[in-house]
């Protein structure tokens, strides 16, 4: 009965903005959470990639507790501890200057464009402000992140949008070269890995190539790093695979380990042309939601990257192996699995909660985002109940027969 009172005052109070599945979930530790009925389930969401070190890790639970119990919140009239330690640890880590905090992966995109728009206008005048994203891309759901977004899936009913966006193909360096032909360009903004848009890696010439083209021209390079940051590629940043080092990076997700934080990461440049009421949050900078972070970023150390790429390789290969899979996308612990035989990822991933899984799905893909603390035992049994999830659900189209060798 509680199950079913907590999803009946769900659906009579709760604005329905969510698919959600028919579960409870109650208490987690590790991989490991439960339902309000007592049944378990190996998580490789971690609440779409925001518990890096899984449920209630005891360090990061006992310092969250140990700061709300000395200083919950603050305004930012005031310096606190917490704040510029998480700063000073993300300078560090990205070879960035200067840090604001947000609250939210969209709240930092929003912060990125603000930040380049300031920078653009006060270094070459008002009409220098144009955005350039990727097609396929997600960078959040504010109006302004929303039309940055890639994908007009998104942009039905939210109108009229903010002016000064525009699409380029991804991995399409001619298409770029001509976009920055148009003067009013201050920014591209990307994602490394595009997550909602089927986990899906750009190419590393591609790359590249953006990257010296905003360098020769001084148009800011954005890298949207909410999904991909924090280890999950298996470096600290994505970016660090590519060899780049951005103008600006946002962060959120795994940062806060399981409270809301996010991060716009940026060079002296850039930070130079936001003073004081330029931009702002109640909550950027909350000490709880830094005292996590702090914990977060102290564990992402070499071994625990290791550890990482070490799961990752492993997850990939058994993946690749099943029958079922006809692609394994993304880097790293950002997994996306194409499917053979016109499986549905929607169907797949109810099938394996009711076997004990639980996944995610972008656009017809399985997306995995496990916590970056698994083991291959972790690894080993989720790819065993998928495998099994996977030989229940018959093929909906015929295997395309394999080429016969020429006579």
């Amino acid at each position: 009965m509680h199950t079913e009172k907590v999803i009946k005052r769900d659906k009579k109070y709760v604005l329905h903005t969510y698919s959600r599945s028919p579960l409870v979930l109650e208490r987690g530790s590790g991989l490991t959470v439960w339902d309000a009925d007592g049944r378990s389930y190996l998580d490789f969401t971690s609440g779409i990639g925001v518990n890096a070190l899984g449920y209630c890790d005891p360090e990061w639970s006992a310092a969250v507790a140990a700061q709300a119990g000395q200083l919950q919140h603050t305004s930012n009239l005031y310096y606190t501890a917490p704040c510029t330690r998480v700063a000073r640890k993300l300078c560090k880590r990205t070879g960035l200057d200067k840090v604001f905090f947000a609250n939210s992966g969209a709240e930092a995109n929003e912060g990125a464009i603000k930040c380049a728009r300031k920078y653009s206008v006060e270094t070459y005048g008002p009409a220098r402000n144009k955005v350039l994203s990727l097609v396929n891309s997600f960078h959040g759901r504010t109006l302004a992140t929303l039309t940055a977004t890639g994908q007009d899936v998104f942009h039905h009913d939210f109108g009229p949008f903010p002016d000064h966006f525009a699409y380029l193909p991804a991995n399409d360096s001619a298409a770029l070269d001509t976009a920055l032909q148009d003067e009013t360009v201050c920014a591209v903004m990307m994602e490394l890995v595009q997550g909602e848009g089927g986990v899906i890696a750009l190419d590393a010439d591609y790359v590249h190539h953006v990257a010296e083209v905003c360098a020769e021209k001084d148009v800011l390079l954005i890298v949207d790093e909410v999904q991909t940051g924090i280890g999950r590629t298996g470096t600290f940043l994505a970016c660090q695979h590519y060899g780049i080092t951005p103008d600006i990076v946002t962060l959120a997700k795994a940062l806060g380990g399981g409270l809301p934080l996010g991060a716009v990461v940026m060079k002296e440049k850039v930070a130079a042309c936001m003073g004081p009421g330029s931009h702002g949050s109640t909550f950027g900078g909350n000490p709880v939601a830094c005292a996590g972070a702090c914990v977060v970023l102290d564990r992402i150390d070499d071994a625990f990257l290791e550890n990482v790429n070490a799961c990752a390789a492993r997850l990939r290969q058994q993946l690749a192996e099943l029958p079922e899979v006809a692609e394994v996308s993304g880097l790293g612990l950002m997994v996306g699995i194409a499917l053979k035989g016109g499986r549905k990822a929607s169907e797949v991933r109810t099938r394996c909660e009711h076997n004990g899984l639980l996944v995610l799905t972008a656009k017809d893909r399985i997306r995995l985002l496990p916590p970056l603390v698994l083991t291959f035992d972790d690894v080993d049994r989720a790819v065993k109940i998928l495998a099994e999830t996977l030989a229940e659900i018959p093929p909906e189209e015929p295997e395309a027969p394999a080429a016969q060798p020429n006579a």
